[in-house]
């Protein structure tokens, strides 16, 4: 219930009752609501500006929170991208030139991606910017990633080819040392022993007496082991793979092989025995290597059992125009 007020009438000395008129109710209501929303408003402006909200506070905490794991990331990414450059640059120096593989070029490595727009969903934030260069750099760092993988896969490849062709390479003596009488005669021009003209002689001659071992000089399949090819007599040829064939003529009569045709064999099995079969004036091992088709030098071929010494001291004789004995 309201009070009741009263006022002091000077002109008729009494105290009279104070009537409120409905205009000026209305208008103090409405002086007060404005007063009242203006206080309110100016309240939520300083409390908006000084004092923050915990939605607010918790997503300016979860921003900082994702620029600190992007700075992260970042760091991160930059120590893989310099691993995988230093995997790359000991892949195309030392990896691929040793197997003899063409170096991948940068821009093969570093090459982007074309076509449509691989990040428009992430387009359209404050962070897009910083957050699509992130994925970028991954893409680009999976791409190196995948593409030193193939290159390791293939060098792997050619790891085991490089295992095989440096295990089949005819790379040995096909007469031990210790057995030969001499080196009688090399690969090169060597008087004909039966018509005494100066001709090519494409093997080498090992002396030694009948029935000595002769070993096969690498990795092979033996491919002939008869007396049908003119002037060889008994003799061997084995096909070493990677265009290498190796032949052993003038074998022993009596027993000369110790192996079959389609008969794989291991660089040091002993495949025959030394003989004077078909065009040979004395027992002896005539030895020929042949790459793609063209007989070359066997001399290059003995770093696989013979010393230094030994291989020099072999290399001086074969250079010596003699007499051949086939």
């Amino acid at each position: 219930m309201s009070k009741i007020k009263y006022y002091y009438d000077s002109e008729t000395l009494s105290y009279r009752k104070v009537e409120r008129k409905k205009r000026h109710v209305f208008f103090r209501f409405i002086g007060f609501l404005a007063a009242s929303m203006l206080f309110g408003l100016l309240f939520f402006f300083i409390i908006n500006q000084y004092v923050e909200s915990p939605a607010l506070v918790d997503a300016k905490a979860e921003n900082e929170f994702m620029k600190l794991e992007v700075e992260k990331a970042n760091e991160q990414l930059n120590n893989l991208a310099q691993v995988i450059a230093e995997v790359e640059e000991r892949d195309n120096t030392i990896y691929r030139i040793y197997f003899d593989a063409a170096p991948i070029s940068d821009e093969q490595r570093m090459a982007g991606f074309g076509g449509v727009n691989r990040y428009k969903d992430l387009e359209g934030f404050n962070t897009s910017e910083r957050v699509i260069q992130l994925k970028k750099d991954i893409d680009q760092l999976k791409k190196r990633v995948a593409i030193q993988s193939q290159s390791l896969d293939e060098i792997a490849e050619l790891a085991k080819d490089k295992e095989k062709l440096l295990a089949s390479i005819p790379a040995i003596q096909p007469v031990r040392n210790q057995d030969l009488t001499r080196m009688a005669s090399g690969y090169g021009y060597r008087t004909d022993p039966f018509n005494k003209t100066r001709k090519f002689h494409y093997g080498m001659d090992f002396t030694a007496p009948r029935g000595t071992p002769v070993y096969a000089t690498g990795d092979g399949v033996v491919t002939r082991a008869d007396a049908n090819s003119s002037g060889y007599g008994n003799h061997i040829r084995i096909d070493h793979g990677f265009g290498y064939i190796s032949l052993y003529a003038h074998l022993n009569a009596k027993n000369p092989y110790n192996v079959r045709v389609g008969q794989k064999v291991k660089r040091g099995d002993i495949i025959g025995y030394v003989g004077s079969t078909g065009r040979s004036q004395a027992p002896h091992l005539h030895y020929e290597v042949s790459k793609d088709g063209e007989r070359i030098n066997p001399i290059n071929f003995y770093y696989g059992n013979l010393s230094p010494e030994e291989f020099n001291e072999l290399l001086k004789k074969s250079q010596q125009e003699n007499i051949s004995l086939d």
